[in-house]
C-alpha cells in the first residue's frame, strides 16, 4: 500500500541501510573517537511518551547498544485481579491501554464470557463492535498526531486531537465517562444506546473521514516527513513474528494477521472490512497501515450502524447475572438473587481459558484459570505494547539519537499496558 513519492528500497534485515551507514561511520572515526557514551532517555522525557527508561550506548551520535527499561507504573493488575469478582476489575482494564478504554473492556469481558461459556444477543455484540471501533479510532488518531508532532507536523496534532475530543463526547453521551468508561459487564453492557447516539456517531464518521483525508494532504508527500520516516526502524517480516509484534507493527511488515479476520469474535465474520498490511515494515510504513486501518473502522462502524438489530444488549436472566433494580425494589426473592452475586460474584466453572481481541495497539489477551467462584484463581496479561517494545533494544542500534523519537512513535506503544 505504498503511497510515496520516491521508490524506497526495504532492506532485507532489521535496518540494514542504516547499520551499514554506522559501520561506515566507525570505520572513518574510530582513530578520533574515545570510549562510548552512556545516556539515560526519560523516564520524564517527552518523546518516549510515557515513564519509559531508554539507556542508550553512543557512539557520537549513532547508537550502539539500547535496553528499554519499564516498570515505572507497576500496579500489579494481575495480583489484583486474583483478589477481587470478576465484574470488579472491569474498571482497572480502562487503566491498561488508558487511551482505549471501551476496547480493553470489551477483550476483558469476552475472555470472562468464554469462560462462563456465554454467547451475547446479536445488539450486545454489535453495540461491542462499534465501542471497539471507535476505540481504534480514538487510538491511531493519538498515535499519528503524536508521532507527526515528534517530526516536526504540530498542525497533524491539532487535527488528531480535534477529532479525539468528538470521540469522547460519543463515549461520554454512551457510557455517562469520557477517559476511563467501564462501560462492559461480563454479559453485557451498563446500558443501550441513548437517543441521538446513532445521529452523533454518523455525523462524526462523516467528519472524521474529510479529516483523515486532510491528514494524508498535509503528510503523506511532505519532504521533512518523508526523510525523517522512510528507510527508519525497518522491521522484517521474520524479526516482527521472531520478536512476538502484533496489530499494525506487524501488518506494517508484511504479515497478514487480523485477529478479526483469523479468529473472529463478536460477529466480526458479518462485516466487510480489510485487512491492512505494507511491505517495507518502516516508520513510514507504520504511518500508513495506522491512517488505512482509521478508514477501515469508519466503514465498519457505518455497517454496524445501518445493521443494528433490535432486542436487548444483555444475556437473559441467570443466576450469575444482576437482576433489574426495578425488581430488585419489588420482590424479596430477587433482592436475595442481587445480595448473593452482590457479594460472591459470579459462580465460575473450574477451567483454563484464553482469549485475544485485536485491540488498536495489537492483541490484547487475557488468560484465565479458574478453580470456581466468583474470584479467578489466575489472571494473566497479553498485553500488545510490552511485546511490541521489547524489539527497540535489536531496532535502535545503527540509528542516530535523532531517529528515537520516530521509531518510538511509529511503535505507537502505550506505558500503562507495558507495566500493567
Amino acid at each position: 500500500m505504498s503511497n510515496r513519492t520516491t521508490e524506497f528500497e526495504a532492506p532485507d534485515t532489521l535496518a540494514r541501510a542504516t547499520a551499514a551507514a554506522a559501520d561506515h561511520y566507525h570505520a572513518e572515526t574510530d582513530d578520533l573517537m574515545g570510549e562510548k557514551m552512556v545516556l539515560n532517555m526519560g523516564p520524564s522525557h517527552p518523546a518516549t511518551h510515557g515513564v519509559l527508561r531508554l539507556i542508550i550506548e553512543l557512539d557520537g551520535e549513532v547508537i550502539t547498544k539500547a535496553d528499554p527499561d519499564v516498570g515505572f507504573l507497576h500496579r500489579g493488575d494481575e495480583k489484583i485481579a486474583e483478589n477481587m469478582h470478576y465484574n470488579q476489575f472491569v474498571p482497572y482494564t480502562d487503566r491498561l491501554d488508558y487511551l482505549a478504554p471501551l476496547a480493553n473492556n470489551v477483550a476483558y469481558a469476552c475472555a470472562v464470557e468464554k469462560l462462563m461459556g456465554w454467547t451475547l444477543p446479536p445488539r450486545g455484540q454489535a453495540l461491542r463492535v462499534l465501542c471497539c471501533e471507535l476505540a481504534r479510532l480514538s487510538s491511531h488518531m493519538l498515535g499519528v498526531g503524536v508521532c507527526a508532532m515528534d517530526v516536526g507536523a504540530m498542525t497533524v496534532f491539532l487535527y488528531t486531537f480535534t477529532e479525539r475530543e468528538k470521540i469522547y463526547n460519543l463515549c461520554e453521551q454512551l457510557t455517562g465517562a469520557r477517559f476511563t468508561t467501564s462501560y462492559t459487564r461480563v454479559g453485557g453492557q451498563l446500558r443501550d444506546m441513548p437517543a441521538g447516539f446513532e445521529q452523533s456517531t454518523r455525523q462524526f464518521l462523516n467528519e472524521c473521514e474529510v479529516t483523515i483525508g486532510e491528514i494524508s494532504k498535509l503528510l503523506d508527500k511532505n519532504k521533512i516527513y518523508l526523510d525523517r520516516m522512510c528507510d527508519i526502524g525497518v522491521i522484517s517480516k521474520e524479526a516482527a513474528i521472531a520478536w512476538g509484534l502484533t496489530g499494525p507493527n506487524l501488518r506494517a511488515s508484511g504479515v497478514t494477521r487480523d485477529l478479526r479476520k483469523d479468529r473472529p469474535y463478536l460477529g466480526y465474520e458479518q462485516y466487510d472490512f480489510d485487512v491492512v498490511i505494507a511491505e517495507e515494515g518502516d516508520c513510514y510504513a507504520r504511518y500508513q497501515v495506522r491512517m488505512e486501518e482509521m478508514r477501515q473502522s469508519i466503514r465498519i462502524c457505518r455497517q454496524v450502524l445501518n445493521t443494528m438489530p433490535a432486542g436487548p444488549v444483555n444475556l437473559a436472566d441467570t443466576k450469575s447475572m444482576l437482576p433489574d433494580k426495578e425488581r430488585v425494589l419489588m420482590s424479596m426473592e430477587e433482592l436475595i438473587h442481587h445480595f448473593i452475586v452482590a457479594t460472591q460474584g459470579i459462580d465460575a466453572p473450574k477451567g483454563e481459558v484464553y482469549f485475544g481481541a485485536e485491540n488498536p495497539k495489537g492483541e490484547l489477551g487475557f488468560y484465565i484459570h479458574s478453580t470456581g467462584g466468583g474470584v479467578p484463581h489466575r489472571l494473566k496479561i497479553r498485553s500488545p505494547s510490552f511485546c511490541n517494545l521489547s524489539i527497540t533494544s535489536k531496532l535502535l542500534p545503527g540509528h542516530m539519537v535523532s531517529d528515537i523519537p520516530a521509531i518510538l512513535g511509529s511503535l505507537d506503544f502505550v506505558m500503562g499496558e507495558c507495566d500493567r
